[in-house]
């Protein structure tokens, strides 16, 4: 397992400069983006289910970065009702990508983060595989994905309180069938009685 020395580091977006969070991983392994729930609402890149969805994938050898938003913490800008932070998830990708041009790119994201994160990766051919944790769905829409082919994988709790259950359910029926789908029965949207499940199905077989 690998040892967690992040190093810190401010990438420049095209609202300013973004802060993030950086660990190289593996020769070959993936390189994956992760984005945190919604800054308007206390997300940050250190918030608790961004910090174990990176740590799953850290622990698996792949490299990741985490960021702050345009606007949260030392990041510069101000908020963008997601079309801007989309922006910010390009320059992460972007930065990844420069770091590890060999390693398949990946993203993930949180809540807020899915929409962003995956509305960003819709448009970056670069970005192979994609993963949505508790995908703000009711809040966001997300018809941009109609039609994606890439693989991705879906967790959500049964019990969250934010986004419910079924409208999840009702967007993955929408989506072609390579969507890999986790529920996870009684979990809430930050996962705190189940944070294990959640990360368990991160681990690629």
């Amino acid at each position: 397992m690998p040892s967690h020395h992040h190093e810190k580091l401010f990438l420049q977006g095209a609202a300013g400069k973004l802060q993030a969070l950086y660990q190289p991983g593996k020769a070959g392994k993936p390189a994956i983006v992760v984005c945190h729930p919604h800054p308007l609402y206390g997300g940050t890149m250190r918030n608790k289910v961004v910090y174990w969805i990176a740590r799953a994938f850290e622990d698996q050898g792949f490299s990741v970065l985490r960021f702050n938003f345009r606007g949260v913490e030392q990041s510069e800008g101000v908020w963008d009702e997601g079309n801007g932070e989309s922006e910010d998830v390009i320059t992460a990708l972007d930065y990844l990508h420069m770091k590890h041009p060999d390693s398949p790119l990946w993203l993930a994201g949180f809540s807020f983060g899915t929409y962003a994160g995956l509305k960003a990766a819709k448009q970056d051919a670069r970005v192979e595989r994609m993963f949505a944790i508790a995908p703000a769905v009711n809040l966001w829409s997300f018809d941009f994905m109609q039609g994606e082919t890439r693989p991705l994988t879906v967790i959500s709790g049964t019990a969250d309180e934010i986004v419910p259950f079924k409208q999840v359910q009702l967007w993955i029926n929408s989506m072609p069938s390579h969507v890999d789908f986790h529920a996870i029965d009684g979990a809430g949207h930050f996962f705190p009685q189940h944070m294990n499940d959640m990360t368990d199905c991160l681990f690629i077989k």
